[in-house]
């Protein structure tokens, strides 16, 4: 499978030795794979069935209509080789040719899914051991926010892993994201009932909330700056040995932000 770029990237953005840009080749996305296969399953303990195990991939179905965005590493060389960090990200047409989003397991998205305007669903974000910087996420999100920019993103989503699937060590910060970045309701999606887990967990005026908001993974941390908001009820997933929230993001600040860095960057207005 080779990924158009002309259709789905913008082109790579450079910082120094790490470049960000959607993957080209059946190469790359494979590197990416191994990656996830890497970080997921050998590094956070995540459980994996017999067919994984052999190949050493992080795979399913939605790879497949996916764009995977890549952060390379080109002092490592250049293709599938340069492979450190990577995104998943599936538009609302790729989640057509399976006729669901991969989030749908866990969430009812129907509140999204009727919104006019393109939808962007993010998963599988990780980077390699080593490039865990703060430069390599700042790439990431610049790759996002150009990715968004280039496809006209209206909003975006997806699942957001807390490490574990101990409820009580999670208790404070599910009830932090419930108490102060739950959606509105005409955005907000709402676990499955069969695996609904309530995030209101304990009383929320009793919480210390900047050693809550220490405890936030990064990339959550990420989303919240952006205004991002959570989906009522968290998510059990034993395979990945983790707690899934649903963040969602209205796209605005990512785009306005990007524009500015545009137009600085080229000299040029942008008009549209």
């Amino acid at each position: 499978m080779t990924i158009l770029a002309a259709e789905s990237g913008f082109g790579e953005l450079r910082a120094g030795n790490l470049g960000v840009r959607i993957a080209e080749t059946a190469a790359e996305i494979d590197a990416s794979l191994a990656l996830r296969f890497r970080v997921f399953y050998e590094e956070m303990g995540a459980h994996a069935d017999a067919a994984t195990r052999a190949s050493g991939r992080d795979e399913d179905e939605f790879d497949a209509v996916a764009d995977h965005l890549l952060v390379l590493d080109h002092d490592l060389g250049e293709g599938p080789d340069a492979v450190v960090g990577t995104y998943r990200l599936i538009r609302r047409q790729a989640a057509a040719g399976i006729g669901r989003f991969y989030s749908a397991a866990e969430y009812d998205l129907s509140p999204l899914v009727a919104l006019p305007g393109e939808i962007l669903e993010l998963g599988r974000s990780c980077v390699d051991a080593n490039h865990r910087t703060r430069g390599s996420m700042q790439l990431l999100w610049r790759g996002i926010a150009a990715y968004v920019f280039h496809h006209r993103i209206d909003l975006m989503f997806g699942c957001a892993s807390l490490h574990g699937t101990d409820l009580d060590a999670l208790g404070p910060v599910l009830t932090y994201l419930h108490a102060h970045h739950l959606a509105p309701p005409e955005i907000r999606p709402r676990a499955l009932p069969e695996r609904f887990v309530p995030m209101d967990r304990l009383d929320p005026a009793g919480l210390d909330l900047r050693a809550v908001v220490k405890e936030l993974p990064p990339l959550v941390k990420g989303y919240l700056r952006l205004g991002g908001f959570v989906g009522d009820g968290a998510v059990l997933d034993h395979q990945f040995n983790t707690t899934d929230v649903c963040i969602v993001v209205k796209t605005e600040l990512v785009t306005d932000k990007y524009a500015r860095h545009y137009e600085r960057a080229n000299g040029v207005g942008l008009t549209e």
